[in-house]
């Protein structure tokens, strides 16, 4: 039977290029890189490294890279250390009602202890407008957090015209960037941001292993406190082999940004286009422009998408109805809701992100396999008998 892996949002492969140096990095080098003889100092020398080959992809200096245990962890460290820092400022941070977990949780953990979140709305493609921002920005606004793009619907935010408020009101920006660096060209620059979050695991390096871009000069406080690694900002026992992985894997999505990118936008239009065409009654959901070029998430009508998902799989193929993160939650998914589609449409959703390794001949066996369970489980369905399916849209 035919594999298709369509869930390059939750995780990807390792990149064979990246396994075979952490292969050689695990067998000949072993110490730790805060020891001063010759094997902490080789050591060393590859964190070093893997930290320039990570600036280099998102355009930022090394010293301004620091490695975390992936992105939730570096989504924390920006959050939490900024509250921490900017308390006598004031406690009102402002975010969005689609970001990931790992900045919701930790907006509402500060909600609880003392401080105030304005939860952003956006609008039917997922889209944060500026102005909104402009608007809840308050005397005693200490942070701004919005995703640079969706992870579950692929929309690309305006991160540069909210940046721009941003410095206009003096106020600290974080974006997640762990769905768009290796994917589309990230220049921290270029974005205007103060805070960036990235994630090996995202780009074909291993798990277990992030990194937060911090602007030079910009003052947080460490949330996991120790020995004083990563210029006292995170420590522990650097995860090198993480991290010699990490590195590797953005030197390669940096390398093949262009190729890729276009590649991957090519089988994803294709993939839409036949969807649309063959299927009646789905909606593709996100900016149908401003998305990530390997981002296809819709809504089946009178189809429940944990269904489709067992079916897909009997077949070979894989794919989400969201998050990876939080797909064994029960409640429907928070950002298909905040773009106002209703309960029936959220719950038949499917989320389908391509990768180095698809190809056409898997996007035409995912066109050819998945009209025929969607016509079938249709025909369970007592909504659909109620309501003859029309036509595409």
């Amino acid at each position: 039977m035919r594999k298709v892996y369509l869930d390059h949002a939750a995780t990807t492969p390792l990149h064979p290029e990246v396994y075979s140096l952490m292969c050689r990095f695990m067998k000949d080098t072993f110490g730790n890189p805060s020891s001063i003889h010759s094997f902490g100092r080789e050591a060393r020398k590859w964190v070093e490294e893997a930290r320039q080959q990570v600036a280099d992809l998102i355009k930022a200096s090394p010293e301004e890279i620091y490695f975390t245990s992936g992105g939730t962890e570096a989504d924390n460290l920006a959050i939490l250390g900024t509250a921490a820092a900017r308390r006598k400022k004031g406690n009102h941070i402002i975010t969005s009602s689609i970001e990931h977990h790992a900045v919701l949780d930790t907006c509402k953990y500060l909600e609880k202890n003392g401080y105030e979140v304005t939860f952003l709305p956006v609008d039917r493609y997922g889209m944060v407008d500026p102005d909104d921002v402009r608007k809840a920005i308050r005397r005693d606004t200490i942070l701004i957090s919005i995703m640079h793009a969706n992870n579950e619907i692929g929309t690309i935010e305006p991160i540069e015209e909210i940046s721009r408020i941003a410095r206009e009101h003096e106020v600290i920006f974080h974006t997640d960037a762990v769905q768009t660096a290796g994917k589309i060209p990230v220049n921290v620059e270029a974005l205007g941001v103060d805070l960036l979050t990235l994630s090996s695991h995202k780009i074909y390096g291993p798990k277990g292993i992030g990194a937060l871009y911090k602007r030079k000069g910009l003052r947080l406080l460490p949330v996991v406190h120790g020995g004083g690694q990563e210029k006292k900002l995170r420590s522990g026992t650097e995860n090198t082999i993480g991290i010699v992985g990490f590195g590797k894997a953005a030197e390669i999505a940096a390398r093949d940004l262009e190729e890729e990118h276009d590649r991957t936008k090519r089988l994803r239009d294709r993939l839409v286009r036949g969807i649309l065409e063959k299927i009646p009654e789905v909606r593709l959901n996100g900016h149908p422009e401003k998305r990530l070029p390997h981002n296809a998430n819709f809504s089946f009508a009178y189809v429940e998408g944990e269904s489709m998902l067992l079916s897909l799989d009997l077949k070979g193929i894989a794919a989400s109805s969201g998050s990876a993160c939080s797909s064994r939650a029960l409640e429907p998914s928070h950002v298909l809701t905040a773009i106002g589609l209703p309960y029936e449409l959220i719950h038949g959703s499917l989320r389908m992100t391509l990768g180095r390794a698809n190809d056409e001949e898997d996007i035409d066996y995912v066109l050819e396999v998945l009209p025929e369970i969607v016509n079938r489980l249709r025909s369970f369905s007592p909504l659909a008998q109620k309501h003859p399916v029309g036509s595409a849209g």
